[in-house]
């Protein structure tokens, strides 16, 4: 009794952290059962109802406790694939490294995984640490003790209205900290992406890094390196859609987090005129993700390369190459210089070059070639763009209107405002019709439209 005394008061004067399971009930999470996904739901009353433990998890609780809207929802539940895919009548078994099961309904998908244990020696790991594989499927406490931050080892029982806490993630959601369970630098080479992660979810609850979870970064920040291509790329992804890209950006360099993952991005943030563009395109993608509109991948990463492509074009025109041809090598070589690190995927890659290839067409408006344009499948994501380069100062606003007004118009629309520019004079040096400005009343900002960034 008298041991157990002094513990708890040497624990509350250096500040220890009591650890163990807590069952935190709806009037304390706050959590409102109606925000949940009901498919989340079925598939945890379903294995609740073969006799197996199911909880939502992860991010989807801690967005919730906090008021977020979760993007996509997890269950983790103490079966393994092989008995949770016969469940369902539309599920798959994926993964290598994690072995996962995809429950799918229509359009959504709820990632189902197995309790895992911590990482033993046992396990395949890289050089540096990574683990290479990892389905030893082990307990709940477990589970809990894996998992990376407090704030995302919380798991939700639908039935119930519990919240699950090992290790007083609710209190540290409460304070806004970020903080890995065990041993920072022994989970930070487990896996290095959580590194980017610890910014991304500070930033993203206006928060803060654990003391002990922030003095590592920048001394462990060259095992970003080692991280596969396309994971570095999705991670990349939702660092940059998260509502708050510019500020995880400018938190990345200040922990030396950046490098390897857009190897450009330093050399345009150091000049004006990239800086100020890039900012642009973040903010916009940061207002349309907070008002829960779509992002395009495309369009984004077409955003960010922008400046270097165009620099690169200009240094080949002056060597004397030709426009689109330059214009091409330009864009093959910037792209070739990301996938070393980042792994665009080629769906991207191919709309990307859609977009720059668009731009240099929208100088000249001849009525045959706006027709063509028109029917290029990326003709509106690529208006888009030009909507944001006026904006930015690098391309004619009239102009970006005009094309604006003609992506906005019916096809009755498009034909009358087509048939106007052969009404205008034509100018000798392009033999193309001059812009001319219209008298007409007020109209809404150049590439303020509700349109920008959409597939």
């Amino acid at each position: 009794m008298i041991t157990d005394t002094l513990k708890r008061f040497v624990g509350k004067l250096f500040g220890q952290r009591s650890s163990g399971l807590q069952r935190i009930s709806r009037d304390k999470h706050g959590i409102d059962r109606r925000n949940v996904s009901r498919h989340a739901i079925k598939v945890c009353e379903v294995l609740q109802h073969e006799g197996y433990q199911a909880y939502i998890v992860g991010g989807a609780v801690r967005d919730l406790i906090v008021g977020l809207e979760p993007k996509d929802f997890d269950v983790a539940t103490n079966a393994t694939p092989e008995q949770v895919r016969p469940l369902f009548r539309r599920a798959r078994i994926i993964g290598r490294r994690f072995q996962l099961v995809h429950v799918v309904f229509g359009q959504e998908i709820i990632e189902t995984s197995t309790f895992r244990a911590p990482a033993s020696e046992s396990q395949a790991t890289d050089e540096n640490g990574r683990i290479l594989r990892d389905n030893e499927f082990g307990t709940h406490a477990q589970d809990a003790a894996r998992r990376d931050f407090t704030i995302n080892a919380l798991y939700y029982n639908p039935t119930t209205e519990e919240v699950i806490d090992y290790h007083q993630g609710v209190e540290d959601l409460k304070h806004r900290v970020v903080r890995m369970i065990g041993d920072p630098r022994t989970r930070y080479r487990e896996d290095p992406v959580r590194m980017l992660r610890a910014v991304r979810f500070a930033v993203k609850l206006n928060g803060k890094i654990d003391p002990a979870s922030e003095e590592p970064l920048q001394s462990m920040a060259g095992l970003i390196e080692n991280v596969p291509a396309s994971r570095l790329f999705d991670e990349m992804l939702k660092l940059l859609t998260c509502g708050h890209a510019m500020d995880c950006l400018q938190r990345l360099r200040q922990d030396g987090l950046h490098q390897g993952m857009l190897p450009l991005l330093d050399v345009v943030l150091e000049q004006p005129s990239g800086a100020a563009f890039i900012e642009l395109a973040l903010d916009r993608t940061d207002h349309r993700v907070r008002a829960g509109k779509t992002v395009s991948p495309s369009f984004l990463f077409a955003a960010l390369l922008w400046h270097q492509v165009e620099l690169r074009w200009q240094q080949l025109l002056k060597q004397g190459e030709t426009g689109i041809p330059a214009l091409m090598q330009a864009a093959d070589s910037v792209l070739d210089e990301q996938t070393e690190k980042l792994a665009i995927q080629k769906r991207f890659s191919a709309d990307m070059r859609e977009i720059w290839f668009m731009q240099p067409r929208f100088d000249r408006r001849l009525p045959k070639s706006i027709w063509r344009m028109i029917e290029q499948p990326r003709f509106r994501a690529a208006v888009d763009f030009l909507q944001l380069r006026a904006a930015a100062g690098d391309f004619d606003s009239v102009l970006a209107q005009w094309w604006m007004d003609l992506a906005n118009a019916d096809d009755s629309g498009k034909a009358d405002m087509i048939e106007d520019l052969n009404k205008l004079p034509r100018d000798n040096a392009t033999g193309a019709p001059r812009a001319r400005r219209r008298r007409r009343g007020p109209r809404a900002v150049v590439g303020q439209q509700d349109a920008p960034f959409v597939e």
